[in-house]
């Protein structure tokens, strides 16, 4: 059974209902692997690089771990695609 788009938009509204990290460190716990979380926390952490624009992919590559390709992905996320997710949450830890 492949969730239907409403059943995806009511997983992002459910988020909307948590009150604090430690709620939403709970949800993912629950919804998640312990893998993907790390993954999830990878791709924040090499957002947070590229957003600082000292270091090449490269470095960010050696400095996390992640492959090349991963943070050209999360650059092009943050940079090009029209979501700008990445940007919004940034800007707003500012």
């Amino acid at each position: 059974m492949n969730p239907k788009q409403q059943d995806i938009d009511a997983l992002y509204l459910a988020f909307t209902h948590l009150k604090d990290p430690e709620e939403i460190k709970r949800f993912m716990t629950d919804l998640c692997t312990p893998q993907e979380i790390k993954t999830f926390a990878e791709r924040w952490l090499i957002a947070g690089l590229l957003e600082k624009g000292n270091l090449s992919y490269r470095e960010i590559s050696s400095e996390t771990g992640a492959s090349t390709t991963t943070v050209a992905r999360v650059a092009r996320f943050l940079r090009q695609e029209p979501h700008q997710g990445y940007k919004i949450v940034l800007e707003r830890m500012k």
